[in-house]
């Protein structure tokens, strides 16, 4: 099922929607005369980009903030002690899981009634053809499990990265510039404007530096330290036996901090992931911040073109500048985050690279 969800036609299917969605965010931070807090706002990004577009869902701006609230309790109560007392992380969590799923039952319901003006099949729908596809209708509780999962996994990790993407391109504006000169050199952008209808999903592969700096972000600041695995035959490990049955943890940001194949392990470079270099070519599980094997995350290539989208956007429309004096410190817990969010303002530019300060929401509306 989820990889029909995230299948090369599926995701060429969403671009042009998270394309609206990041243009409508980035020209709010814009219009904002205060600086933002970059991973609080990337959340709420994250957070739209899983309900407008992975999910279909038409829900309005004021009722979307108030279920990103709600969402905002469960995922911070989410992996509380299960000691079910008044007060306690637990009921909180369980009472916004429980509020989140009546809001979601709703939405999922004036879907399901209304399918006028839909010009492309989100991921709710594919769930549920897939379903049908199988012989089995999916109960709305089968739903409302599946939209929650879509929603986790689209969630903390990618605004963990899109934050980690930002604070890069403002602490090296060199290579901010070599995205730029790429753009310009495929077509893409002209005259400080994105041309329309470059932005197609073969048009972004073939953007070879912008992926090297996308690899970069995510091997120098994978959003989660590790994974599990369960021991399916017994083997023997640096003289150690590991018995079959067992957990285990693989640690992601470890083998990124000690694999061979890396030079400076500590430098941002994207150059490293070139043709010249392609340091992660050297064996198989030197580079692995989505996991590997056969339980790697299905959801890397949506991640993937979604903070490739958000870096063409800034790269094209936006100046932006550090708002505080230094850079914060990096905190690695639930994920990779700034400890103070990353305060940072954000300047919008027309055509000719000038400043503009207007907003507008008026772009999504139910085109998403």
């Amino acid at each position: 099922v989820f990889s029909k969800i995230f299948s090369h036609e599926a995701l060429e299917s969403y671009l042009p929607k998270i394309q609206l969605v990041i243009k409508d965010t980035l020209r709010a931070w814009s219009s904002d005369p205060e600086p933002i807090n970059v991973y609080h706002e990337a959340q709420k990004l994250t957070f739209r980009m899983a309900i407008r577009v992975l999910l279909g869902f038409r829900i309005p701006d004021e009722e979307l903030g108030r279920l990103f609230e709600v969402y905002q309790q469960f995922v911070e109560n989410v992996f509380s002690l299960p000691v079910d007392l008044p007060f306690s992380g637990y009921r909180r969590g369980i009472r916004a899981r429980e509020t989140l799923q009546k809001g979601l039952e709703k939405a999922i319901q004036e879907k399901l009634q209304n399918t006028q003006g839909k010009d492309y099949a989100d991921a709710l729908d594919l769930l549920i053809e897939s379903g049908k596809e199988h012989g089995k209708e999916l109960t709305m509780q089968e739903l409302k499990d599946g939209t929650l999962e879509l929603i986790f996994a689209a969630y903390a990790t990618t605004a963990s990265a899109s934050t980690s993407l930002i604070m890069q391109l403002l602490k090296h504006p060199r290579v901010l510039e070599k995205l730029r000169e790429e753009l310009r050199s495929k077509g893409i952008l002209h005259n400080g404007c994105i041309c329309e209808g470059s932005l197609r999903l073969d048009n972004i592969h073939g953007l070879q530096y912008l992926d090297c700096v996308i690899k970069e972000v995510l091997r120098l600041f994978t959003p989660i330290s590790g994974g599990y695995r369960t021991v399916l035959q017994t083997f023997e490990l640096d003289g150690f036996q590991i018995p079959k049955g067992w957990s285990v943890m693989y640690s992601i940001r470890d083998t990124h901090d000690t694999a061979p194949v890396f030079k400076d392990v500590d430098v941002f470079d994207p150059d490293r992931f070139g043709q010249g270099r392609s340091e992660d070519k050297d064996g198989r599980f030197h580079y692995l911040p989505f996991g590997g094997g056969v339980r790697t995350c299905l959801g890397k290539h949506l991640a993937k073109l979604f903070l490739k989208a958000l870096a063409i956007e800034l790269a094209s429309t936006s100046r932006f500048e550090l708002a505080t004096r230094t850079f914060p410190r990096i905190t690695l817990v639930p994920v990779v985050h700034p400890v103070d969010g990353l305060k940072v303002k954000f300047f919008g530019l027309d055509s000719n690279q000038n400043e503009i300060l207007t907003g507008t929401d008026a772009m999504l509306g139910a085109t998403v």
